[in-house]
């Protein structure tokens, strides 16, 4: 089809599809084909001598009528060039735009096309829309870098209001849709219009993205004037001798550090003094100036030079543990010769020996004054106490410190201690060493292996100081509730002082002479104005408690000082007597600490005496036959420990029944072909079925209710009893029989049965007050319990 023919339409031409470029009717424009289908199209265009459609694509590939736009340009094909990659490159001249009106082939794309005509506008509103547009356009050029000078030359001399149109949109960035839909306008004015308002919103885009980046560049502008401003002054100040903060701040350090060199090892020396030279040739802008002067006044803050002056005295630390605290003599004996042994050295200016440098260890159920005895001991000796809580400690670096590469790294507890105390020989407390965990970042109690062992923490190495701390001068005294929790090579390095439950006695001296008096002190009250009677406080204890130290029954008393304080000021009272018959008034709820004993003798119920971490307490084991055929059933949430013993208690009584030694009256079998113990089961419970019980300090209590429920004999009801039975009927000795005894005589027990060893060794630590109230008889063997049980 020739140039001349182009108003001859509608006329069939091949569909060549455009995915990048959407063209204008003006354009010359190369086009690169790749695929079969625009290929084909080519080919029958060349073909034919007809001209192209050039159509651009909606999504996709574009290699059908539906994912293509109706419209596009109708032109020639100026020039064909085959390329080395296979692709053809044309040479495109769009004539006029044109619209599909009928398909008629999908292989190659082949459609009807028809001319896309604009309505006619007035020569006057052409001129007077076009120059509108045309000053916009001068404007959006002003901010902007759309337009190259031709371009802007051709705009402003032409004169085709539709051509000026097409340039414009050709030359602006807008989504294809939005081109597509000023393509497929037929109104000139419309379009004139619309691409007014389009060249509008782009000058206010344009403006507003201007406003913004000068606003970015005057603020960096800004920035960089102060910085260079600021380095002027700075050497102005330098040159007149007047900027000296940095430089003061360096020699306050080397002052403080030639302070500190006689008393801190040569490394830490040389290493403090590298952060400081690095730190004054480093200029305090830079991000590393901040760390390095935070690395410096924390290794400054160590006080390595202060000492706590004062002279050991064993009778000052004596006075102040009996004024601190009532009973727990052995514990206050223990650290009395600890400081003994001390005073003795430094009187005599001998070197500390290893016997001087013993890690203590208080031990005992919670409340019962391990940390307060250290609390006293740090008052005695006028040093700083630092409190290290080891409960749930589990990453190393919080003893040992973060290396200083890691963001926000600081020094371990023990030199933070020691900066927070200010002397670096305080006296340190390890509290719950026994609840330190170990996961993937660390054993912390490997730690404490170089810090509680002499021979080592004359140089601990903290991570974020990188230089060794003497910290032989220290005392440590840790504190725990169950040692065996506490990892062997630990426990090596320590020696355990036990502190025991309080017996009722001991709490009611307690009570009256310290906590009554504390609290009264501590909740504004006068000494007048709260009366509080001896057997009120025994109540207290007995009834309102249970525990093994005194933090309930101090708790209790803070309870009765704040209703007093607010009976004081509602009632206008001058006093407020407290007594067993109004006890109930400020105490609501009774806790009986221990079940008093039965009153009656009965078969196959025995009073056990067992250890809990909170003290002692009396286990009923009971027991009750059923015809069955010689099985045992055991309940009350029993231990493994346990079920075994009870399986030895019951193979010790089939011994003795086998061998005639306990009576089987004739009236128990109802078959007497056969031993009395195949023919019953026997149901073994421990009451109180929700706590769990382990250990095999039950022994002789279950064989004991055993015997009982095959002789028929009743057991004592003021009989207790503890320890381990082995098969032959031997007792064997058990532990926490302190606790066990206070338990017994609570429970207003009589007798407590007790192993023969544990007799020997350990009824000197009993309290007097159980020893004169109650009756303990040491066994040797099962005969002798049956004995002093069984009536």
């Amino acid at each position: 089809m020739q140039i001349e023919e182009i108003q001859n339409y509608p006329a069939i031409l091949p569909v060549l599809v455009e995915d990048e470029l959407f063209l204008y009717p003006f354009m010359i424009t190369p086009i690169f084909i790749n695929d079969s289908q625009n290929m084909k199209a080519l080919e029958l265009a060349i073909k034919n001598e007809t001209m192209l459609f050039v159509a651009p694509s909606k999504f996709g590939n574009g290699r059908n009528f539906d994912e293509i736009f109706d419209c596009g340009v109708i032109g020639t094909i100026m020039r064909k060039v085959p390329l080395p990659d296979g692709r053809v490159k044309i040479l495109f001249q769009g004539y006029a735009k044109g619209r599909i009106i009928k398909q008629i082939s999908n292989k190659p794309l082949e459609a009807e096309i028809d001319l896309i005509r604009e309505d006619f506008l007035e020569e006057a509103k052409q001129e007077a829309l076009l120059n509108v547009l045309k000053e916009k356009i001068k404007i959006l050029t002003n901010i902007s870098h759309y337009f190259s000078p031709d371009l802007l030359r051709t705009i402003e001399e032409g004169t085709d209001a539709s051509r000026i149109c097409d340039l414009i949109l050709n030359t602006i960035r807008i989504k294809k849709q939005k081109a597509y839909e000023f393509f497929i306008q037929t109104s000139l004015e419309n379009k004139l219009l619309q691409l007014i308002d389009l060249i509008a919103q782009e000058i206010e885009t344009n403006k507003i993205q201007k406003e913004i980046k000068n606003k970015v560049h005057s603020r960096i502008d800004k920035v960089n004037k102060e910085y260079f401003l600021k380095e002027q002054l700075r050497q102005i100040q330098k040159e007149l001798g007047s900027d000296t903060q940095k430089e003061d701040e360096i020699k306050e350090y080397y002052k403080k550090l030639e302070l500190k060199k006689k008393y801190i090892y040569e490394d830490s020396y040389k290493e403090i003094k590298k952060q400081i030279e690095k730190f004054e040739r480093i200029h305090q802008d830079n991000s590393e100036a901040s760390m390095i002067q935070t690395y410096i006044e924390t290794a400054l803050d160590i006080p390595f030079e202060k000492i706590s002056k004062r002279k050991l005295d064993i009778k000052e630390v004596s006075k102040q543990l009996n004024l601190d605290h009532y009973a727990l003599n052995k514990p206050k004996e223990r650290i009395e010769e600890y400081f003994a042994v001390r005073e003795l050295l430094e009187k005599r200016k001998i070197a500390d020996k290893d016997g001087a440098k013993v890690i203590l260890c208080l031990y005992g159920p919670p409340g019962v004054g391990k940390t307060s005895l250290a609390n006293s001991v740090a008052r005695a000796l006028k040093r700083e106490l630092v409190r290290i809580a080891l409960g749930g400690l589990e990453d190393v670096n919080e003893l040992r410190g973060h290396r200083r590469t890691y963001i926000g790294a600081m020094p371990g507890r023990i030199v933070q201690g020691l900066i927070e105390a200010k002397q670096i020989n305080p006296i340190v407390v390890l509290d719950e060493i026994d609840k330190l965990n170990r996961n993937f970042r660390g054993d912390p109690s490997a730690v404490l292996l170089e810090i509680l062992d002499p021979e080592q923490n004359t140089k601990f190495r903290d991570y974020y100081l990188n230089f060794n701390i003497d910290l032989s001068k220290i005392i440590f005294i840790a504190t725990a509730n169950d040692i065996s929790n506490i990892p062997g090579p630990l426990r090596d390095r320590m020696e355990f002082i036990e502190l025991s439950s309080y017996t009722p006695n001991e709490k009611f001296q307690i009570a009256k002479k310290y906590l009554i008096p504390s609290e009264i002190k501590k909740h504004g009250l006068k000494s007048n104005e709260l009366n509080i009677n001896d057997s009120t406080i025994e109540l207290i204890i007995n009834e309102y408690t249970r525990e093994s130290g005194v933090r309930n029954l101090r708790r209790k008393i803070a309870e009765l000082c704040r209703k007093s304080a607010k009976k004081l000021l509602l009632e206008n009272i001058k006093k407020v007597n407290i007594n067993q018959k109004n006890l109930k008034e400020f105490l609501d709820k009774k806790v009986y600490e221990i079940q008093k004993r039965e009153q009656k003798d009965q078969i196959g119920q025995v009073n056990g005496l067992a250890w809990t971490p909170v003290g002692g307490d009396v286990l009923k084991v009971e027991i009750i036959k059923i015809k069955g055929k010689g099985e045992l059933i055991l309940t009350g949430s029993l231990g493994d420990v346990m079920k075994e013993s009870a399986k030895i208690a019951f193979s010790v009584i089939k011994v003795l029944i086998d061998e005639k030694k306990l009576k089987i009256p004739q009236k128990m079998f109802y078959n007497t072909k056969e031993s009395i113990y195949n023919q019953y089961n026997l149901h073994i419970h421990v009451p109180d079925g929700a706590t769990p019980k382990d250990g095999p300090s039950a022994g002789i209590t279950i064989s004991t209710a055993i015997a009982s429920i095959f002789s028929g004999k009743k057991v004592k009801c003021d009989v207790a009893m503890t320890g381990e039975i082995d098969l032959s009927g031997k007792v064997l000795p058990i532990g926490g029989l302190k606790e066990k005894l206070i338990a017994a005589y609570k429970a207003e027990i009589k007798t407590a049965l007790i192993p023969k060893k544990n007799y020997e060794r350990d009824l000197k630590d009993i309290p007097e007050e159980v020893l004169n109230n109650m009756q303990i008889i040491a066994v040797d063997s099962f005969d002798e319990v049956l004995k002093y049980a069984l009536i």
